[in-house]
């Protein structure tokens, strides 16, 4: 058996690359395969009103001024490529909607990576099963039901069946 070892790098740089690429280094000193962010069109995942609401943080007064401060661009996605290509680090985001998984298509990555939280996404899973690339899909806040719909929605789409892996994730707090 091989295993594949992806770091959960997440919204964990809290915005910058410096501690971006002290992560990436980290991962790649412990062995692992991969990193993986998170990646989101904050005006497609939240609500006006939401990112309109209060919240307080290093980058303003509002949830949008703290969302958009957690966001990597265009720019600074092609460093993270273009470091983890210099480390030998493969990486991906999960995305949080299908504009988002267009931006990560642009990068050619060589793997999907499904965040549980979006198996009820169908229109971003079609999208993501349409590219059939190899894709591992988390499991840990999901029912059985919801599981098999994913499953066979994956399954559905001709080649994808045997390059899906399913991962189990336990979905606690820290």
């Amino acid at each position: 058996m091989n295993l594949y070892l992806i770091a959960e790098i997440g919204i964990n740089h809290n915005g910058s690359l410096v501690i971006t690429k002290q992560l990436i280094d980290a991962a790649a000193a412990a062995g692992f395969d991969a990193v993986k962010f998170q990646k989101r069109t904050i005006d497609k995942v939240y609500t006006k009103e939401l990112l309109d609401s209060p919240r307080e943080s290093q980058w303003g007064t509002t949830q949008r001024e703290q969302k958009m401060g957690l966001e990597f661009d265009r720019e600074q996605y092609q460093e993270i490529d273009h470091y983890c290509k210099e480390r030998g680090v493969a990486w991906t985001a999960s995305a949080w909607d299908v504009d988002a998984q267009h931006f990560i298509r642009d990068f050619d990555v060589s793997f999907n990576k499904v965040a549980s939280a979006m198996l009820g996404h169908k229109p971003l899973l079609r999208e993501i099963a349409s590219e059939r690339k190899k894709t591992f899909i988390s499991t840990g806040m999901a029912t059985l039901e919801e599981i098999d719909e994913v499953v066979n929605l994956f399954i559905a789409t001709v080649l994808t069946r045997w390059r899906t892996k399913m991962l189990t994730c336990a979905a606690s707090p820290c």
